[in-house]
């Protein structure tokens, strides 16, 4: 039987892959797991949501779970998931729930969990949850059930912090904001007025149905056309859940994660907040990140694809900051996940500190020529065996010397072989790759 839980929780078509009996049962198992590691008190859970109408039902559904584990309910409504990771602390809870599909689209939902102090559980606990799913013994009765309750300063609470974390106002910054109709769609833009930046807020009227249709961190042409209709400075892309940002230039132009976290990793090496100088992020990100931190005194150590490897390094090492290319950034002294509101704050407190425009700070790195081709294959362990792609991938490699960068990475899902090469030119990333992918084909 396949594993349940995914990269980050468990996904699906709602009301089909991902139905209410499965969200009362997964909740239920979380709620007696996590309770069993601290049985001094009566546990206590946080739910949140995005705004897609499926997200309603399985609320329910959880809530109901949870309740009948014999844990209290805190409902904070729609807000966006580092938001939740933040209330389970600062609520003192002892797990979090987040109903949300991230970026898919609006049929699918989602759910995450978080432990006490508002973590991701590790593989562990998540297979523990599993195998507690199939025991519904031992159920409480009477004044054994839990309670549900609405939280009704939860998004007060989350706006402060964010406010508290942001190192410098944004007066005199013009800002579009691409809300992806999702859970940001509120609080974002209030977020960056109370800060002093003027907002001008797109996609920011969800319906329930309309979450991450052609907006937000997937679909940056409309906030690039806006920014260059309002005369903004800049513009922030948020996901479906808002734990990713992307930017725009005043120019028009996308700055990605991997530039974001250039700016903010030589930011905090000026304010001696980069712990050992040092930045944390995926085998995926740009050369030109390596290269870039690399002449300015800044290590980079890297991890396998997936913001749980980075939170992993992060917390091994004591580092302060990490991230993806997809604008999951985590700043751990002030976050337990990633967030895209505290990640655009402190962007644009960079920018408004700094008195320089957007693109003069993202220049720092110059993003090398990325090409990636997904290459079906039989067996993916014959292929990562075989002579042929080995020394396929050396000399390539050697052509490229320190200009270039050949990445073969087993999709963890599917029989695919990801081929990844950047090089100095569109042209020699493409043909690098598509001799890579050959070869690959040939084998596998």
């Amino acid at each position: 039987m396949a594993r349940l839980f995914g990269t980050d929780g468990v996904r699906g078509l709602a009301n089909a892959d991902l139905s209410p009996e499965l969200a009362l049962a997964l909740a239920s198992a979380a709620a007696r797991v996590l309770a069993e590691h601290d049985r001094s008190h009566r546990p206590v859970a946080v739910i949140g949501r995005d705004p897609r109408a499926s997200g309603e039902m399985l609320e329910a559904a959880v809530g109901a779970g949870l309740a009948a584990a014999g844990a209290d309910v805190l409902r904070v409504g729609v807000l966006p998931t580092p938001a939740v990771a933040h209330l389970v602390s600062d609520l003192s809870a002892d797990l979090g729930v987040m109903i949300s599909a991230s970026h898919n689209p609006m049929p699918d939902n989602g759910i995450k969990f978080f432990s006490s102090g508002g973590h991701k559980l590790s593989d562990q606990v998540e297979d523990e949850i599993e195998t507690t799913m199939s025991d519904s013994t031992g159920r409480p009765t009477g004044d054994g059930i839990g309670r549900i309750r609405d939280v009704q300063d939860a998004a007060e609470r989350y706006l402060d912090h964010l406010l508290l974390s942001t190192p410098h106002d944004l007066r005199g910054l013009r800002v579009v904001v691409d809300c992806a109709n999702g859970a940001a769609s509120v609080i974002a833009p209030l977020a960056y007025r109370k800060a002093g930046a003027e907002v001008i807020a797109i996609h920011a009227a969800p319906d329930g149905l309309n979450i991450n249709r052609d907006c937000g961190s997937t679909h940056l042409e409309v906030l690039q056309t806006a920014v260059l209709t309002h005369g903004a400075d800049l513009g922030i892309a948020h996901d479906g859940d808002a734990d990713r940002c992307l930017a725009v230039d005043a120019s028009g132009a996308q700055i990605d994660g991997d530039q974001i976290m250039a700016v903010l990793a030589l930011a905090m090496k000026d304010a001696g907040e980069l712990t050992d100088d040092t930045l944390v992020a995926t085998v995926m990100s740009n050369l030109g990140l390596h290269l870039a931190m690399r002449e300015h005194g800044v290590k980079l150590r890297t991890t396998a694809v997936g913001d749980r490897y980075v939170l992993e390094e992060l917390r091994a090492g004591g580092f302060a900051l990490g991230g993806e290319q997809s604008g999951h950034l985590v700043l751990p002294s002030y976050a337990t996940t990633g967030d895209g509101l505290l990640t655009a704050l402190r962007l644009m407190a960079r920018v408004a500190a700094s008195g320089q425009p957007l693109a003069e700070l993202a220049a720092v790195m110059r993003r090398l020529p990325q090409v990636l081709i997904n290459v079906r294959v039989v067996d993916k362990a014959m292929v990562a065996a075989a002579e042929t792609v080995s020394e396929a991938v050396a000399e390539v490699t050697a052509e490229l010397g320190e200009t270039g960068r050949v990445l073969l990475r087993p999709s963890g899902t599917e029989q695919l072989v990801r081929v990844m090469v950047e090089a100095p030119s569109q042209a020699e990333a493409e043909t690098a790759a598509k001799r890579l992918a050959d070869v690959v084909s040939s084998v596998g």
